[in-house]
């Protein structure tokens, strides 16, 4: 195709979905020799994550939900201090040479980072953000299903390197029936989404080298000067990133998280996912081995990708301003990669027609899953997915989402909510803009608008038990204070937090919280109950967010008390994927 697509949005849908039809007839399959990838990796934070993350993708290859004869691994960061998804991406290079010696040499490897606790989207903290389930597909698509899907073409058209990608985006493109992406050039290739410059200043931007081409086309490869990491629209401007109007109308933007652009507006080129050949990937492994431990969070994108192209420069190595813990050891650590991959290569692949997601917030899950209808129809998004459900009326522009559920016919559940994974009883009512998850509820209970209610299994002292997260989908789990005094800024369900306290009958004592005791927030409170079912879990949670809501006095004194991060250190992952596959062979049962 020499020119952009006539008509983007429709292009957009058929690419989307032609990827998905070769997805699934690789589901279950042994894939031939340069089919598809020849490792999947999967980054996890620590060994419970691993563990997690093992069992899943076990279940998964047992029930023929992913291809098979192909390497899936699950690479732990080492115990210590955080290294962020760059010294995530060193560590995996090091697992590969442990497990492959010289032959990674020959391998397409996706590597995919998973490794967060997924603060702002609590629903993936306990399982994962890569097996966040999507409202589409038979059995249910989960992220790590459409990433491979969409990534289809990749393998076949790449030589020997990494693909580096985050577990919560969506990437989708069109371009030329008879024309492929290539991953075929020395040092890195990143792909590049038209973007307003708004989105730019919380992405990564791409200053382009000059282009002789007249008009654009849904598919460019050009070669990157410099690298921008979350910069200003000033610092845009000033290093020449900002294109303006010309031969692409506003529906070729990318969509998404960036919003349709007016045609007027000028625009930049942000990143998504990038690819490393091997002999780049080898020079990070030699480093890596040479340093030994890392002590400070690396960014691979900021930190890799800004020290590339003849541009580059080192202005941004003492720029802290990104960056949410501050080591002694970053600066020294970023001027160290900066001199091992300064006159490297980035070379990128712009997709003219294509659009970026980012599906890493309650906000954003319940925007894209309940009321954004680009994603909707290019994935075939459906209100009820594997479900037993009355049906949703149809002219509804902001409808529920019902995935991998059984709820009974005279339950309610309104606009822009999502229930995933749950049994609902005939008397209960969800309110609007709410998220339900792994939850059983037989009793009446009314959830109130902008709930959010996610409910684990547990394994304490050998005997399984069950807690439930409860409060609002707009409360900052990760807002912290450091000193008791403080915590009267921390709010629970838009109450503040000292109240929600006196309601509940709780004191303030340094015992309230887990972890590290200057690290106060909602993420480390210990106020969730521990019950014997999972029914008086959901339902005692229930209680507690009422309680705030109807400023009445409800006692959780008698109760063990767990936070969130301790849920996920007792998280029995066996019997949270037990109870999902006894919804599914039900829906089954009565579906078939």
């Amino acid at each position: 195709m020499d020119a952009l697509s006539a008509c983007p949005g429709v292009s957009l849908r058929e690419a989307t979905q032609r990827k998905l039809r070769r997805f699934s007839e690789l589901r279950g399959k042994p894939v031939a020799a340069g089919e598809f990838w020849d490792i999947v990796a999967i980054t996890a934070a620590d060994e419970k994550q691993e563990l997690a993350y093992k069992q899943q993708l076990s279940e998964k290859l047992k029930k023929k939900e992913l291809p098979l004869g192909v390497q899936y691994h699950v690479f732990v960061d080492p115990a210590g201090a955080k290294i962020g998804n760059g010294g995530s991406t060193l560590c995996a290079l090091r697992c590969l040479e442990k497990l492959y010696g010289d032959k990674w040499n020959s391998f397409t490897i996706l590597l995919i980072h998973s490794g967060g606790y997924s603060q702002r989207l609590p629903n993936a903290s306990a399982l994962g953000k890569i097996f966040t389930a999507l409202p589409f597909g038979n059995p249910i698509y989960q992220m790590l299903e459409l990433k491979l899907a969409m990534y289809i073409d990749f393998p076949s058209h790449m030589n020997p390197g990494i693909l580096v990608t985050c577990a919560d985006d969506i990437e989708l493109y069109s371009i030329g029936e008879s024309e492929f992406i290539r991953f075929d050039k020395p040092g890195f290739t990143a792909l590049a989404h038209p973007s307003s410059l708004t989105i730019g200043t919380t992405h990564g931007v791409f200053v382009l080298e000059p282009f002789n081409c007249l008009e654009h086309r849904d598919l460019e490869y050009r070669c990157c000067h410099r690298f921008l990491h979350k910069p200003s629209m000033e610092k845009m401007h000033q290093c020449n990133a900002v294109f303006r109007p010309g031969n692409v109308s506003q529906q070729d933007f990318a969509g998404g998280d960036t919003t349709s652009l007016i045609l007027d507006h000028e625009y930049v080129y942000t990143d998504s996912l990038f690819y490393m050949d091997h002999k780049s990937a080898r020079k990070l492994l030699a480093f890596y081995e040479k340093i030994g431990t890392l002590n400070c969070e690396i960014d691979a994108y900021g930190d890799f990708l800004q020290a590339l192209g003849p541009g580059a420069t080192v202005e941004y190595i003492r720029n802290t301003s990104n960056v949410t813990k501050e080591e002694s050891e970053l600066v020294d650590m970023r001027q160290r990669i900066f001199d091992l991959l300064k006159g490297t290569s980035l070379n990128v692949v712009v997709l003219n027609n294509s659009k970026f997601y980012h599906i890493g917030t309650t906000e954003e899950y319940l925007f894209h899953f309940t009321s954004d209808n680009s994603l909707k129809s290019e994935l075939g998004l459906q209100s009820i997915a594997f479900s037993i459900f009355p049906a949703i009326p149809k002219w509804s522009g902001n409808t529920s989402c019902i995935i991998h559920s059984i709820l009974d016919s005279r339950c309610s559940v309104s606009p822009g909510s999502v229930v995933e994974y749950s049994r609902l009883g005939p008397d209960v009512s969800v309110g609007e803009n709410c998220i339900i998850s792994g939850s059983y509820v037989t009793t009446t209970a009314v959830l109130p608008a902008y709930s959010f209610v996610c409910s684990l299994s547990l394994k304490m002292n050998g005997h399984l038990k069950y807690s439930t997260m409860a409060f609002g989908v707009q409360d900052t789990l990760k807002k912290n204070v450091k000193t008791l005094s403080d915590i009267k800024s921390l709010q629970f369900f838009g109450v503040c937090f000292l109240s929600c306290l006196d309601i509940w009958n709780l004191q303030v004592t340094e015992e309230l919280f887990s972890g590290n005791k200057t690290y106060l927030s909602l993420w480390n409170a210990r106020i969730f109950p521990v019950c014997s079912s999972l029914s008086d879990s959901v339902t005692t949670s229930l209680k507690m967010l009422n309680a705030v809501q109807n400023k009445s006095k409800f006692s959780l004194n008698n109760y063990k008390l767990l936070s969130i991060e301790e849920m996920l250190v007792y998280k029995d992952v066996e019997d949270m994927i037990t109870y999902r596959e006894q919804i599914f062979l039900e829906i089954e049962e009565k579906t078939a």
